[in-house]
């Protein structure tokens, strides 16, 4: 990649971060596991490298400026700025980009990160940008 392009992805060193965590959850526990897990183990994670996170914080959902009583819960809220969803499927499909999109929406966020850890030969991540 050239030097231009790299300066214009978005919070392009937050994101080097957390994919660094990332990988170390999946070099230590591999493949297989519930979602559940690998919820646990990131969060032990991104809290010995110091990345600030909120963990399945409850995000309320407004219609025509009323509250809804349904909310979204995002895995992770990284930086303040980054949601991360965890997955543990075969494939990530339309309708997890969808739910993804449909946070960053509901946040006024521009970057998500479906993490699938039901991939081999290693994790694969994708970004959804608003």
């Amino acid at each position: 990649m050239n030097e231009e392009v790299m300066e214009n992805i978005l919070y392009q060193e937050e994101v080097y971060l957390i994919q660094g965590a990332i990988f170390e959850v999946y070099k230590e526990i591999g493949i297989g596991f519930l979602e559940s897990v690998y919820q646990e183990c990131l969060e032990k994670e991104f809290k010995n490298r110091g990345i600030p996170f909120s963990s399945q914080k409850k995000i309320q959902i407004y219609y025509k400026g009323e509250e809804l009583i349904q909310y979204f819960i995002p895995d992770f809220v990284c930086y303040d700025k980054i949601i991360v969803e965890i997955k543990a499927v075969k494939e990530i499909g339309k309708e997890h980009k969808a739910q993804l999109f449909n946070y960053l929406k509901i946040t006024n966020l521009r970057l998500g990160l479906i993490v699938n850890f039901h991939n081999y030969p290693k994790v694969k991540i994708e970004r959804v940008i608003l």
